[in-house]
């Protein structure tokens, strides 16, 4: 058996062995430790830390080299917005124009009440499942809401409520992980430049009475609305687009909101969703209050 001198003397060996490993260790790290530029480690301070993947790379680390590198990638940053964008300009002593945020728009409206002559799908409950399987639902385009997207939103802000995915913008950070599960890709990133965004709740480019077979209130391709406006509106085949990059004020659109035969345009924000002729119905309605209340002051 061993004494206890025997143990002390082999514990002081373990004890020396360990502090020269240690001191080893420490030599290696300090020789071989590269280096990182102090212009990475700045930006990547600055980024918000979200790892999303919105800006196309896969966290906020792999962007700060990037950007470091290519100034061109400046704005990438969907969660750090405008603000952001100034403060890392700043850094990198470059300029860069004010951007609108970008934000997820969902291009349906079609709630389960709207739909028609859909298949009864019984299978895996997921949109990409359901997607591979002919007459899921009626509409061969619309959103097929089972929720891929609300799995694929690390920030909950995204929900399917009645059958059809809605936004809350007050919670979304626009990382664009919605837009890449969708099987249907009929979520897509604007710019926000207003607080309520107007957009074409459809995505079907089947003709017209394809789309009432199956849809009330889908788009059916009339073109009255780029007939009226054409700057804002185009026809992708006999679907109705607009063009964001021609984008102001939503009320500037008056008139294609008036016709639209199928109410088929909404506003989409953080006060919710709405129809768009109901709120340009609204907003006139104010107009002409505001109009009177004068008139009767003036008499």
């Amino acid at each position: 058996m061993l004494n206890t001198l025997e143990i002390g003397e082999a514990g002081l060996v373990l004890l020396g062995v360990g502090v020269t490993f240690a001191v080893v260790l420490n030599i290696a790290h300090a020789r071989l430790k590269v280096e990182r530029d102090p212009v990475v480690e700045a930006i990547e301070g600055a980024l918000p830390g979200a790892n999303c993947g919105g800006c196309g790379f896969p966290g906020c680390s792999a962007y700060a080299e990037a950007l470091a590198k290519d100034h061109k990638l400046l704005g990438k940053c969907g969660p750090g917005g405008d603000a952001l964008l100034q403060q890392l300009a700043g850094m990198l002593g470059v300029e860069a124009e004010s951007s609108a945020p970008l934000r997820p728009v969902v291009h349906c409206a079609a709630r389960e009440g709207d739909r028609m002559g859909g298949g009864c799908y019984e299978g895996i409950r997921g949109c990409s499942e359901a997607q591979t399987i002919s007459g899921a639902m009626g509409c061969p385009y619309g959103c097929l809401g089972f929720g891929d997207c609300v799995g694929a939103c690390e920030f909950d802000a995204i929900d399917v409520v009645d059958g059809l995915a809605k936004v809350d913008y007050k919670k979304c950070v626009g990382c664009g992980a919605c837009v890449e599960v969708c099987p249907r890709q009929i979520i897509e990133l604007v710019p926000f430049k207003e607080e309520s965004m107007l957009i074409v709740a459809c995505s079907s480019m089947d003709k017209a009475k394809e789309v009432r077979s199956y849809c009330k209130v889908g788009c059916v391709g009339c073109g009255l609305c780029a007939k009226l406006e054409p700057t804002l509106f185009q026809m992708r085949q006999n679907l109705a687009a607009i063009d964001y990059e021609q984008y102001g004020r939503w009320v500037a659109s008056e008139k294609a909101v008036e016709k639209c035969p199928r109410a088929a345009m909404m506003l989409v924000g953080e006060a919710g969703v709405q129809l768009a002729s109901e709120a340009l119905e609204a907003a006139q309605a104010a107009v002409g209050a505001k109009g009177s209340q004068s008139e009767a002051r003036e008499a």
